[in-house]
């Protein structure tokens, strides 16, 4: 931006100035004119030899450099500057003099054509300083606002650094508050600990007790029930009569299996019984409980289905009633084991998770409960605290490592996003952090390259951002993103394309990369050069 206001500077005085016309051979720019004196031999610029001065523009190439027709066509490697007075000058090949086109603004490459060519130079060079005066005004404009950037971020990277230090000087007070409240939470929670194990032996040993009185009891009723003939004693043969204790399950329980079970005693009274209740607990149904006819319900099922056949044939009367008298039979029957069922099926039920419930803790192994829950949220609560702060210093920490150019004045860019809509896609720029597209009318989002680091010229690096590493292209290299900064008033995406497969350029104007303006006062000393 400096060079455009030199030349706006330059511009100015060849306007402003007043004309000099200074004599050399046409073709021949003012910094070369020492090469070019009248009078005397002419040596090539290259130095390869020396000729008469009236041998220069004679229409015959002499210098293998061409220098010597700097206003011909003759040399094909010559080229002829054009003054353009009032405008900027310039070179262009000397294939192009005298060939019926005008490239100079001031005509001068058509001097022998017959090309009816228009000076344009004065209105070219009022339209370029008009571009140039805009654009100075904006280099001017942004220049000021990124003195301001540089303030802020001035102010914002003291005020940032000081909260580090402040939060460092809480976290250690909270890492000593962590630490005290996990003692305090290690404390609690050994007489809870403590207390839980004594309220859980206690509920299994009263749940064994249960148990026992519970095993006693069926075997009484067992031995009862074993007992046919209501001597006191249950033999072999009683035994015998209960199937479902058939060691090899062959289906035969044999006299010798029996006595097996009895531990060879030919009857056992009551005291006795019990060693033989422990081999057959496992297997022994009660008779006082059903072979589990309620939960299968086949009776029901049998009725129903000659019932549906019953539908589809005549109804005899007799049959009907002789029928219905043996439906009422069976519903006698039906509900006498409904009677039986429920109090042997589902009370056992209930009291078995009555029993596998543990009892409320006593108030005061609830109390101990309460108050180690209450170090653990404390504890918890301080040790999130902690985290968060880490967190938040982390975040500091990382943002203050970032380089944000010489000044820091691209720090408000930072945690920040900028968005281009073209007619297929919504691109984000989010400086220092990723680029990304997104089809406009819906779909997912592809990553464009996230932060790589600043890529610009030796002379300012400050001019390109590379984002790499993006989403990959299909049978292609990972997405990447060059950003060209430029200076504005505004923070503004302005355009973006794509020059090759997967690396995309995008255009960003931002105050922050103004450079100061020269004076662009005209100077009263200026000339023309003709």
């Amino acid at each position: 931006m400096t060079c455009l206001h030199l030349l706006l500077t330059l511009v100015f005085a060849v306007s402003l100035g007043t004309p000099v016309e200074i004599q050399r051979p046409r073709g021949v720019p003012l910094t070369k004119k020492q090469f070019y004196e009248e009078g005397k031999p002419f040596t090539c610029l290259d130095g390869s030899r020396t000729i008469p001065f009236d041998r220069v523009n004679d229409d015959y190439c002499d210098c293998k450099d061409g220098s010597d027709e700097p206003g011909t066509a003759a040399c094909p490697n010559g080229s002829f500057h054009c003054t353009n007075a009032g405008y900027r000058p310039m070179f262009i090949p000397s294939s192009r003099i005298n060939d019926g086109i005008c490239d100079c603004c001031d005509t001068t490459d058509e001097y022998n054509s017959g090309a009816k060519c228009e000076n344009t130079c004065k209105e070219l060079g009022r339209k370029e300083r008009e571009v140039l005066q805009k654009m100075a005004e904006i280099t001017k404009e942004g220049f000021l606002l990124k003195q301001q950037l540089i303030e802020e971020a001035k102010k914002g990277r003291e005020e940032k650094q000081g909260k580090v230090t402040d939060m460092q000087e809480n976290k250690k007070q909270l890492e000593e508050k962590v630490e005290a409240l996990r003692t305090v939470k290690e404390a609690a929670e050994q007489p809870e600990k403590e207390a839980k194990e004594r309220h859980l032996k206690a509920w299994e040993e009263q749940k064994a007790a249960i148990r026992l009185e519970k095993d006693k009891a069926k075997m009484a009723e067992a031995f009862l029930e074993l007992d046919d003939n209501s001597d006191g004693f249950v033999s072999v043969s009683e035994l015998q009569s209960h199937a479902e204790l058939d060691p090899d399950a062959d289906g035969t329980l044999t006299e010798t299996e029996v006595q097996g079970l009895m531990g060879g005693a030919a009857q056992v009274d009551t005291s006795t019984f019990e060693s033989v209740w422990t081999n057959i607990k496992d297997k022994y149904h009660s008779e006082s409980q059903p072979e589990e006819p309620a939960p299968v319900e086949t009776p029901p099922d049998e009725v129903k289905e000659p019932a549906v056949d019953n539908d589809s044939e005549p109804y005899p009367e007799d049959d009907i009633s002789e029928e219905d008298d043996e439906d009422e039979d069976d519903k006698d029957d039906y509900h006498e084991d409904d009677d039986k069922a429920p109090p042997t099926v589902k009370t056992p039920e209930k009291s078995h998770e009555d029993e596998e419930a543990m009892p409320p803790y006593d108030p005061d192994t609830q109390a101990l409960i309460e108050a180690a829950q209450k170090a653990r949220d404390d504890f918890e609560d301080s040790e999130k605290a902690l985290r968060v702060m880490d967190d938040q210093i982390r975040n500091i920490e990382k943002e203050l490592s970032f380089d944000f150019g010489p000044d820091a004045e691209f720090t408000y860019m930072y945690s920040q996003c900028y968005e281009l809509s073209t007619s297929e896609y919504i691109y984000r720029l989010c400086p220092f952090n990723r680029v990304s597209q997104k089809p406009k009318y819906g779909g997912s989002e592809t990553n464009l390259g996230i932060w790589g680091s600043w890529s610009g010229p030796e002379n300012n690096k400050y001019l390109v951002m590379k984002y790499e590493h993006g989403t990959g292209c299909w049978q292609g290299p990972n997405r990447s993103t060059t950003v060209k900064l430029t200076c504005g008033k505004e923070t503004v995406v302005t355009s973006t394309s794509e020059p090759s497969r997967c690396e995309y350029l995008m255009e960003f104007t931002t105050p922050a990369v103004c450079q100061e303006p020269a004076n662009t006062e005209p100077s009263p000393h200026g000339h023309e050069e003709l």
